[in-house]
């Protein structure tokens, strides 16, 4: 399965900052979208509950908030990221274990450098790591995503 996360500039900078931000210690959040959309919208930082520079986890309890809330809205986890703080932005065996959304796109960033980030996507499915392109827009509007982004007639 060839895949691509295109996803737009602003949240790549909303992920890079957060994972500044929590440096050293690894950041973690999701992008929402539509369901079945594949197209990540809504930035949702996270705290990591392991306050850890080596490991990421989500509170249980923001968790479960957070996937009411993208049911009620009929949304879906599109990116689920995290940070790497003195490695590669490359899925850890930790990271693959727990992988259980077939449908996301996996982004580790990593900050080990105070200059340059690396930023990388991958498929995690049944724990086989599948490394994408990424491809950053200014807007879906004008991206290759479908007829679904064509407006709406007045």
């Amino acid at each position: 399965m060839f895949t691509v996360l295109r996803i737009r500039r602003d949240l790549v900078d909303a992920i890079v900052a957060h994972a500044r931000r929590d440096h050293p210690d690894e950041a973690c959040g999701v992008i929402a979208g539509p369901d079945g959309s594949d197209r990540p919208e809504r930035f949702i930082p996270m705290v990591n509950a392991a306050r850890s520079p080596t490991f990421y986890e989500f509170d249980s309890g923001d968790l479960l908030k957070l996937y009411r809330e993208m049911a009620a809205n009929d949304e879906a986890p599109v990116v689920i990221y995290h940070s790497h703080t003195a490695t590669e932005a490359y899925p850890s065996r930790t990271d693959i274990k727990l992988a259980q959304e077939p449908f996301a796109h996996y982004v580790l960033v990593s900050t080990r450098d105070p200059e340059e980030h690396e930023f990388r996507s991958y498929r995690i499915v049944d724990g086989v790591v599948t490394e994408e392109p990424v491809e950053v827009v200014e807007s879906y509007m004008f991206a290759n995503t479908g007829n679904d982004d064509i407006p709406d007639a007045q």
